[in-house]
């Protein structure tokens, strides 16, 4: 099993497994992550497919020094089967090879285990907080005070 960066005929797969592992926001429209993760110099989206089935993913970007990654999804039936690791020891490599220094990502902290999946593969707690500004306020009135 490889990931590889995904495939046009792919994406759509991408977004049906993001929504079937919770992954997504009716404010957030993840094809338009997608598409702007594929088509950036700095970034991609890898998957990994099994028998022609797509059930691993991690987008993965970088801004020269730190790398993100986010959306990283296992299918339901496929989780701590291994997939999950794998997709994240691909995205380290591809920041590696970007000569990105260090990779960074994002828990909701109600999502404890997510928050013990990454304890486990050596993510600490940074000291730092995310801030976020809402720069359509369609957007800010469509998300729920929680995801703010």
């Amino acid at each position: 099993m490889n990931a590889r960066s995904l495939t046009e005929d792919q994406y759509d797969s991408a977004v049906s497994l993001w929504t079937a592992t919770g992954l997504t926001r009716p404010w957030n429209d993840p094809m338009d992550d997608l598409l702007r993760a594929m088509s950036g110099a700095t970034s991609t989206v890898l998957g990994c497919s099994l028998d022609g089935d797509l059930v691993a993913t991690a987008m993965v970007g970088h801004d020269g020094h730190r790398g993100w990654v986010y959306y990283l999804a296992v299918a339901p039936d496929r989780q701590e089967s291994g997939l999950g690791r794998m997709m994240m020891e691909a995205s380290e490599q591809w920041l590696i090879e970007r000569g990105a220094v260090k990779v960074q990502l994002m828990i909701r902290t109600n999502n404890s285990p997510v928050i013990g999946f990454y304890d486990h593969l050596g993510y600490e707690l940074s000291d730092v907080q995310v801030r976020a500004k809402w720069l359509n306020a369609d957007d800010a009135a469509n998300t729920d005070s929680a995801a703010r």
